[in-house]
């Protein structure tokens, strides 16, 4: 029996978890898993099985078998909109809530402390109007593998703030970061990296400072992601709320030292109506995969210079897309 563990993709739906399996050489499965479940959220464990879920009124919900069953993991009746495991230290976990608030478990999701200190640095102006009641909300969390105590968050819409000893104390919001922000990554080199309304934004000192790119046609950015090797990264935008419709009009640009967007497009659908949601780096510099609204996949392994579908269809990407298992596929 082949050792190699199985791909598998996970993605949120309206309600439950489309999920998706395919090991070496055979073909792709799909179900819905969860499916009474309200899952916004998701993040993977380092050890290839464990998922991390956050929902939109049970707090947080764990799986240990690749996302075939969940169960309740703690902050029960909290509305956890973000979710991230630190990349140094498998225990620790953060989650970010709706009111805007931050907690962290040090021991696999067993118990929870908000962490006060982010509490402090909210202000009146945040203020989200994605849904009732229009109260702020952590949407990204990024956690630095250079720096394992600095962490980035990002709040839509109101601030995108930094603190230096895993979430003591913080930084407020800092400036060249987008307010509205949808989502955050870390490079394992210390570079932080955002997609918001504005457009992209990149920090190469560790969160402190931002700076954005010029070049691009469509602002309303949502996905981000970082090439491993470190050359390049992207986002995925649309020109604006259209992005949550059938006709997204939307793009995924890549940008590398020269400091401009380019726009990515050979292979992939033109127009590009479902938005992309999700885009997820390979473990291996180049591949980069696109997860669409409508549930397809579009992988790249040359930096997005061209594209072709994968051969498997989720029933939905809705926000969050995690891949499990083998880099491959």
């Amino acid at each position: 029996m082949s050792s190699v563990a199985p791909t598998v993709y996970l993605s949120t739906l309206r309600r439950g978890v489309g999920r998706a399996e395919a090991s070496t050489g055979a073909a792709w499965s799909v179900e819905v898993v969860a499916g009474d479940a309200d899952i916004v959220c998701l993040a993977a464990g380092h050890d290839g099985r464990t998922v991390f879920a956050g929902t939109q009124d049970s707090g947080v919900v764990r799986s240990i078998d690749s996302g075939r069953t969940f169960s309740a993991s703690g902050l029960e009746g909290r509305c956890v909109k973000a979710i991230a495991v630190s990349p140094s230290s498998p225990e620790r976990i953060y989650a970010g809530v709706k009111p805007a608030a931050l907690f962290r478990s040090d021991d696999g999701g067993k118990t929870w402390e908000e962490l006060a200190g982010f509490r402090r640095i909210r202000r009146f102006f945040w203020f989200s109007p994605a849904e009732k009641p229009f109260s702020p909300y952590v949407q990204a969390i990024a956690l630095s593998a250079a720096k394992p105590e600095t962490v980035v968050v990002g709040i839509e819409a109101g601030a995108v703030v930094r603190s230096a000893d895993a979430g003591q104390t913080w930084q407020g919001h800092r400036r060249g970061a987008m307010r509205d922000c949808h989502s955050l990554a870390a490079a394992a080199d210390g570079r932080f990296y955002e997609a918001g309304y504005g457009g992209g934004a990149f920090s190469g000192d560790g969160g402190v400072s931002w700076s954005r790119p010029r070049g691009l046609d469509r602002r309303y950015g949502w996905a981000v992601a970082a090439d491993p090797g470190g050359s390049a990264w992207y986002i995925s935008s649309s020109r604006g709320v259209e992005a949550h419709s059938n006709h997204a009009d939307a793009a995924i640009w890549r940008c590398r030292a020269s400091g401009s967007w380019e726009r990515l497009a050979r292979g992939l659908p033109q127009p590009l109506n479902w938005m992309p949601y999700a885009l997820i780096a390979g473990s291996e510099p180049g591949r980069l995969v696109a997860g669409l609204a409508n549930g397809e996949l579009w992988e790249t392994l040359d930096q997005g210079d061209s594209w072709a579908a994968l051969p498997v269809k989720l029933p939905r990407i809705e926000r969050s897309l995690i891949r499990l298992g083998s880099s491959g596929g």
